[in-house]
């Protein structure tokens, strides 16, 4: 064999060799990429080639899968009720990516989770049955909280605080799901959705924080109490009233130019929600103990699952004592989802511990076996003493017997809360967000809910934390204390 043959030959021998290698570093290691890859049609096609597994609530599924007719996609999701559970289901849709908790537990409900597979089912390649997603979510709760806030731009959370069950979820306005199935209509539905200046598609419970005003001084107060500044919720604070901002000019004045405020106690300065005493007590404190309380509340948590990933509720770095001032009233750059605020209600419930909030009961197979159990799995955090917590329990009943908040009121019913109305736009120039969160007892039974309003078709000087938020956390407690 000559030179240039022998040279010919290696060659061609290595580009074989890289052929080789290229056609197993596809199959082996980019074969799943590629399966994964959102255009690969492949996938779709696999996805809904069968009867998708179920979102059940109370025991009945809130979903479901119909045959189309025609096409390559033999089966699209159905919902009941999908407005009413969009904010927890989200969508599984024929055209565009999975949501809330159609996207976490994707493969469990097509049946390609691993878990899901038998030792037939391996061995002969077949896609196992799909599996069930089991939710804590109470139908009553979730009603009520949709119902009452009705046309209002919104958001609410209920949660057992000894358990951690979060008991509704719910995002106003809403969308039906459906409406986003089917490839051959889904896309005039998302332009329709995306294009709502109300932003239908986002989920205001968990994933939108806003300033939530007078609600965060629960928060405050629960650190001065901790740290010692005032050993007792009936002890007189040091506030002058009005309260001038650190280092400025600017005076801050309460709602109420009337209330008892100036050296109140912390009692009383929730009942009234006196902006003097929890922007000096935010002095006081500083900012590094106070951001470390709210941190323990949840607060600066950037990775919450519930199992759907909450943003992170805020509390700021870097301030001056002017800005620290103003975030002892919830305002400057504090933001808080509902959920948060739900949380905040639920440690002061339930002795001053938090156990770790959770929308999924259970994950099943297709024979109904548990995969999963999240309500075993849940912790528990002490984020403030059963003194503190009892402390706190008692402001905050008195807050709604003859404080702000007595729109919240239930006969038979142990309710403490907290209203808020937190400034929103450029100086103050849009219609500010109405807060409620509170907490009910009754027969063993206990609840801890957070309501927000962005907005309603009330006047400017109507929108209140006790005037618009409040009944929908009644309507919430109520319902879930009568079941």
């Amino acid at each position: 064999m000559n030179k240039t043959i022998r040279r010919a030959s290696v060659f061609a021998l290595l580009l074989v060799l890289a052929l080789l290698v290229r056609a197993t570093w596809v199959q082996f290691y980019e074969g799943r990429a590629l399966a994964d890859d959102k255009d690969n049609r492949r996938t779709a096609i696999a996805t809904y080639a069968a009867p998708l597994g179920n979102i059940v609530v109370a025991g009945k599924a809130v979903t479901g899968s119909a045959a189309t007719s025609g096409g390559d996609l033999r089966y699209k999701r159905t919902y009941t009720d999908g407005e009413l559970y969009a904010a927890v289901t989200g969508y599984a849709s024929q055209s565009y990516a999975p949501t809330q908790l159609e996207g976490i537990y994707q493969s469990l409900l097509n049946g390609t989770d691993t878990r899901l597979k038998t030792v037939t089912d391996t061995v002969t390649g077949k896609r196992a049955d799909p599996g069930d997603v089991v939710t804590t979510i109470e139908p009553d709760v979730q009603k009520a909280a949709y119902e009452a806030l009705g046309d209002k731009k919104g958001a609410a959370v209920a949660i057992d605080p000894a358990t951690g069950r979060i008991l509704a979820v719910v995002s106003t306005p809403s969308y039906d799901p459906s409406a986003l199935t089917d490839a051959n209509t889904a896309g005039a539905a998302w332009k329709k959705l995306t294009a709502d200046p109300d932003k239908p598609l986002t989920n205001r419970a968990l994933r939108q924080p806003l300033a939530p005003g007078s609600t965060f001084k629960l928060v405050v107060a629960a650190a001065a109490l901790e740290e010692g500044l005032y050993s007792s919720v009936d002890e007189k604070t040091d506030s002058e009233d009005p309260y001038t901002l650190p280092g400025t000019r600017t005076v801050l004045r309460n709602e109420n130019a009337s209330a008892p405020c100036e050296d109140a106690t912390i009692r009383v300065a929730l009942q009234y929600s006196c902006n003097n005493v929890f922007a000096h007590l935010a002095v006081q404190l500083g900012q590094d103990k106070l951001r470390a309380m709210a941190e323990k509340f949840g607060f600066n948590d950037e990775s919450l699952d519930v199992p759907v990933r909450a943003y992170a509720s805020v509390y700021p770095t870097g301030m001056d004592a002017s800005s620290t001032a103003l975030t002892g009233i919830g305002q400057f750059d504090v933001t808080a989802t509902p959920l948060q605020m739900a949380m905040v209600s639920a440690v002061i419930a339930n002795d001053g511990e938090l156990v770790s909030p959770h929308m999924v009961s259970q994950i099943t197979d297709g024979g109904g076996d548990v995969l999963k159990d999240y309500d075993d799995d849940a912790s528990s955090t002490r984020v403030i003493s059963s003194g503190t917590a009892e402390q706190l329990r008692s402001a905050m009943e008195t807050v709604v017997e003859k404080g702000t908040g007595t729109n919240a009121r239930i006969d038979g019913v142990t309710v403490g809360g907290k209203t808020g109305t937190a400034q929103n736009g450029e100086n103050n120039s849009k219609a500010p967000y109405a807060w409620f969160t509170s907490y009910g007892s009754a027969g063993g039974k206990s609840v801890a809910v957070s309501v927000v309003v962005e907005q309603s078709d009330a006047a400017r000087s109507e929108v209140s934390g006790n005037g618009l938020a409040a009944p929908v956390a009644r309507a919430m407690m109520k319902a879930a204390l009568d079941g």
